[in-house]
């Protein structure tokens, strides 16, 4: 067996052993709790315009300064604690991620109060299914990251375009989209 750092994987995760650690152990690993699909979709609208490592690098704060990204608590937040995480270096500082996350809050709340699991909705798109990449050709969206997307701004979510949407497809393991050569392919459904 290789050492953990001669696997071959999805060149993205580079050498960085933060990156890797989460490529092995999370990215395209089937997520189907409907509050780690939530916050995942959350913390992908806070990588709007920036790397994805830097908000993995700042996850734990990420985590701590949104009370565990628990969104009944999440939901409740007003004015003073929109100001307390617009000073908290920890995390990305934008007024309206933050707001988007609090209103992504209230929605899956609602959701949830009318009896609709986010997991459910989420998984819906696919027939509960994990769509198979071909572990070659990678797309920065696709039609259905599209309709998702539509989706969720109908119902009130920011930071929710094609894109974002697919990337956060692609983290939640809504598609394998390792690459052919990746150990991690075949594992989760690959080829």
């Amino acid at each position: 067996m290789p050492s953990p750092s001669a696997l071959p994987r999805c060149a993205w995760c580079g050498s960085d052993p933060l990156y890797q650690h989460y490529h092995d152990h999370e990215w395209g690993v089937p997520e189907r709790d409907s509050r780690a699909l939530w916050e995942t979709l959350m913390l992908e609208g806070f990588q709007a315009g920036l790397s994805w490592i830097t908000v993995l690098r700042k996850r734990a704060a990420f985590r701590a300064a949104f009370d565990g990204f628990d969104p009944r608590r999440v939901a409740g937040y007003g004015e003073a604690k929109v100001a307390a995480l617009l000073a908290d270096p920890g995390i990305v500082r934008s007024r309206a991620k933050i707001e988007a996350t609090i209103a992504g809050a209230r929605i899956y709340c609602a959701m949830q109060d009318a009896g609709e699991d986010f997991a459910d909705f989420c998984w819906a798109f696919t027939g509960g299914q994990v769509l198979q990449g071909d572990g070659v050709h990678f797309a920065a969206a696709t039609p259905l990251s599209e309709r998702i997307a539509r989706e969720l701004k109908r119902r009130g979510f920011k930071f929710v375009g094609p894109t974002i949407v697919y990337a956060w497809m692609q983290a939640i393991g809504m598609v394998n989209d390792h690459a052919a050569h990746c150990f991690r392919y075949r594992p989760l459904g690959g080829g």
